[in-house]
């Protein structure tokens, strides 16, 4: 094959720099600072959101999807039940991948570990390593990894995608969002962490990294505090 000729062609120059005049370098200049300042926006981390030790990275943020809730969850609370009554007068109960229900009630007395995901979202699927490693390390030490999937197309998109990396932990597949919202949640991911005794302990707006991770799953395993004690009745 014949070697391919160099380019002779030479534009002509003019203006301040190459073809370039002085009205378009300004204007290129000011385009350039604008889009630094959305930059530094966008990836500013969300208020009260993911801003501790253990986050990813300390400008890495969640995914918004929703607009803030004018009041959260509160840690120390009961977590909601993933049982949630509609406006329509029907309840919506959560479900996995193949249609069996989803019942905090049955996970009493088991570290819970909640993560709101969804399959395209960037700062979720840096994570999902993290979340099938932990939840393969701890599930014998009683944590139980329920990762809910929010707003998707259907349970078998999400199934094949759970395939294609090999996700053994449960997952939820929430696709109007109503246990979304009942956990007051408006970013991806959001991660709930829950005691054996049903009590929220913390909550991130966030990825986590290994590490960080870990420690919130350390201080809620089952024989990590003291159960509420109770005295008998004089």
């Amino acid at each position: 094959m014949a070697d391919r000729p160099d380019f002779t062609h030479k534009p002509e120059r003019h203006g301040v720099i190459g073809p370039f005049s002085g009205r378009q370098l300004v204007a290129a200049f000011v385009s350039i600072v604008f889009a630094v300042v959305v930059l530094v926006a966008i990836t500013t981390p969300l208020n009260g959101g993911g801003t501790g030790p253990g986050t990813v990275d300390p400008r890495a943020t969640s995914y918004i999807i929703a607009s803030p809730p004018p009041e959260g969850l509160r840690v120390g609370a009961t977590a909601p039940e993933f049982t949630v009554p509609l406006d329509d007068g029907s309840t919506y109960q959560l479900a996995d991948l193949h249609g069996n229900p989803i019942r905090l009630a049955d996970l009493r007395g088991k570290a819970v570990w909640i993560n709101f995901w969804t399959t395209w979202c960037p700062p979720c699927q840096s994570e999902v390593p993290i979340l099938r490693d932990l939840s393969e390390r701890y599930r014998d030490r009683g944590l139980e990894l329920i990762a809910i999937s929010v707003q998707e197309t259907s349970p078998a998109d999400v199934q094949a995608y759970a395939d294609r990396y090999q996700l053994g932990y449960t997952i939820g597949f929430d696709g109007s969002g109503a246990v979304f919202h009942e956990y007051k949640a408006y970013g991806l991911p959001t991660q709930i962490f829950i005691d054996p005794n049903g009590v929220i302990r913390s909550i991130v707006g966030a990825p986590l990294d290994e590490a960080g991770a870990i420690a919130q799953i350390e201080a809620i395993l089952p024989g990590a505090f003291a159960a509420p004690s109770t005295s008998a009745a004089p």
